[in-house]
């Protein structure tokens, strides 16, 4: 609540009570920020003068202030101190920290659904106190509702009660705010706890829109909308547009009661609430990672749908142990297996490091992608050459061999004769010769492979 420095024209002392700050000034009075003996802080209103010399204002003043000391409840400005026999009558009440209704709409604008349901059932629950005291607020509104830390308090009671009735039947003269006045105010006719569910319908309408629901205009047209035309509840939650349109009724009798208003808007209150919750957005991923999976199981699963993404092969199904590619040829006796460089990466800006040189990350491929039919990586072919070289080499040189030693014993072997013996050393050796030169001419592809 806005508070102002005091005028000249103010007092600085009322009964008991200090004045600091001005809280706002309106057709029946001013209202000053005040403070006791032990500090508690108070707002008190100061009747005008005008109505002071009233007679008839002063008695229902008196019954209303009366009938306010009896409200119990949490939802309004407790009642602390009144005088109703000063020259100027006035009354202090609980001061309630936080800004009225109206101007939190006025600065942010319409309230969320839940927001509205959860302070019109605070609402309720305060009216159906005020009602059990024999009391009827006669001008609720969003500037008489405020919003403290422990929820909406309602504020101003007894003045309209006291000016209501007698001043509206005078023609251009209406007390409050005609577009949150019930028709039976109106027309003068007798109020009851239907005329504050009126009220009430309008104030949540307004928090629901930032707007009246009969629109703007001067008091007559407001007033005559009032009691001839249906509210305009159009920018109204679904959720609580039958509701508002319900209290907003012509007829009293068709209103609903505080009671079931109260339990209403809190289910509507619970169900918003719960429905924001569950409505939240999603944090948007793209397409590429639409099927991805969250959590510690995110990591594998990006490892993997690299691997696909970037080798076909690698979807095509694969004979052996689950997970193992598919072998050819005799199995492998030595050598390093080759490394999968995504079991040891790094993060790094968000990026993958620590693939091996020549690979992209995954076993069975060579720098430039190439992978061969069985999903390996092929062998390097300057080695290939090199061992097929030393290979026929040594086989020449076994061969030369063979034959010097066979060139050694020839004299000995055709002075003696042929024997036995003689000749099965040379159909071995002939076999050996046969041997070394047909694997000599063998293709490389049918040679044992050594992997490095």
């Amino acid at each position: 609540m806005a508070m102002m420095r005091l005028r000249r024209e103010d007092p600085r002392l009322v009964g008991s009570f200090r004045l600091h700050r001005r809280l706002g000034a309106g057709g029946m009075g001013v209202v000053y920020l005040g403070s006791d003996r032990r500090g508690q802080r108070v707002a008190l209103k100061v009747i005008r003068p005008d109505l002071a010399e009233d007679q008839e204002f002063r008695s229902r003043f008196a019954r209303e202030v009366s009938a306010a000391r009896r409200i119990r409840g949490g939802c309004t400005a407790r009642l602390v101190a009144a005088d109703l026999e000063a020259d100027r009558p006035w009354f202090a009440t609980q001061y309630v920290p936080g800004p009225s209704l109206h101007d939190k709409v006025a600065e942010e604008g319409p309230l969320a659904a839940a927001e509205v349901a959860s302070i019109g059932a605070a609402l309720s629950e305060g009216l159906v106190a005020v009602h059990e005291a024999g009391v009827v607020h006669r001008d609720l509104k969003p500037s008489n509702i405020l919003l403290s830390p422990k929820g909406p308090r309602i504020i101003d009671f007894g003045i309209a009660w006291a000016t209501g009735a007698s001043t509206l039947t005078h023609v251009g003269t209406a007390v409050g705010s005609p577009g949150f006045l019930a028709p039976e105010q109106v027309r003068g006719a007798a109020v009851t706890p239907a005329t504050d569910v009126f009220s009430l319908g309008a104030t949540l309408a307004y928090a629901a829109m930032a707007d009246s629901p009969f629109g703007h205009g001067s008091s007559e047209v407001m007033l005559y909308r009032v009691v001839h035309e249906e509210p305009q509840l159009h920018d109204v939650h679904d959720a609580l547009a039958p509701l508002v349109r319900a209290c907003l009724a012509k007829d009293p009798e068709e209103r609903p009661s505080t009671l079931q208003l109260s339990m209403r808007l809190k289910e509507i209150a619970a169900r918003e609430a719960q429905g924001l919750h569950e409505s939240r957005p999603p944090v948007q991923r793209s397409a590429q990672d639409a099927d991805r999976p969250t959590g510690r199981m995110a990591d594998p699963y990006s490892e993997q749908h690299t691997r696909r993404s970037e080798d076909p092969s690698a979807s095509r199904p694969r004979s052996g142990r689950r997970g193992a590619p598919a072998r050819s040829g005799p199995p492998r006796t030595g050598g390093s297996r080759p490394q999968q460089a995504s079991r040891n990466t790094t993060r790094s800006g968000g990026k993958r490091q620590g693939s091996p040189a020549g690979t992209n990350g995954r076993p069975g491929t060579h720098s430039g992608g190439r992978t061969t039919s069985a999903g390996r990586r092929p062998a390097n072919p300057r080695l290939l050459r090199q061992r097929l070289v030393v290979f026929v080499v040594v086989t020449l040189l076994v061969a030369l061999g063979i034959a010097a030693a066979q060139g050694c014993q020839g004299p000995a072997r055709g002075m003696g004769g042929k024997t036995g013996t003689g000749t099965g050393a040379e159909q071995a050796n002939r076999v050996s010769q046969a041997q070394a030169v047909q694997a000599a001419r063998a293709p490389a592809a049918q040679r044992p492979r050594q992997w490095s």
